[in-house]
């Protein structure tokens, strides 16, 4: 079975975000697209979204690490959802390292220019229902 070319682009995204390469992260954004920052939390548009991952980033002490596990793809229309698991690893305040695991949902869309653009960046998926939020 192929993989879907969202794989390759989302890999692409955690390469940027783990190695802080915010302007090619940024081409896989779409000009209004939304970041879910935190539970309660969404930010709108490409320059609110490359300083939240700044911010991020600093809040991790540049050190932050995400991968990506398990995807399903589930297309219609012009637009794709994206279920997957999303691994964060970054330093704990024992110097150590923690590894926690989501489930995140993303939507993108497929651009009159043939790219697919994320419309919306969602790493806590539906626990975002346990929030209250």
């Amino acid at each position: 079975m192929t993989r879907h070319p969202l794989r390759q682009i989302i890999e692409s995204c955690d390469h940027a975000i783990t190695t802080k390469n915010y302007d090619a992260l940024m081409e896989y954004y779409a000009e209004d697209a939304a970041l879910v920052v935190k539970p309660g939390m969404t930010v709108k548009g490409k320059e609110n979204i490359r300083s939240a991952f700044i911010a991020i980033s600093d809040y991790f002490q540049g050190q932050l690490a995400v991968e990506q596990g398990e995807m399903q793809v589930i297309e219609g229309g012009d637009n794709a959802l994206v279920i997957m698991e999303t691994v964060l690893r970054f330093p704990d305040a024992q110097g150590g390292i923690t590894e926690i695991s989501r489930r995140a949902t993303y939507v993108f869309r497929l651009e009159s220019d043939g790219r697919w653009r994320c419309t919306i960046d969602n790493s806590y998926g539906t626990s975002l229902l346990d929030t209250g939020n």
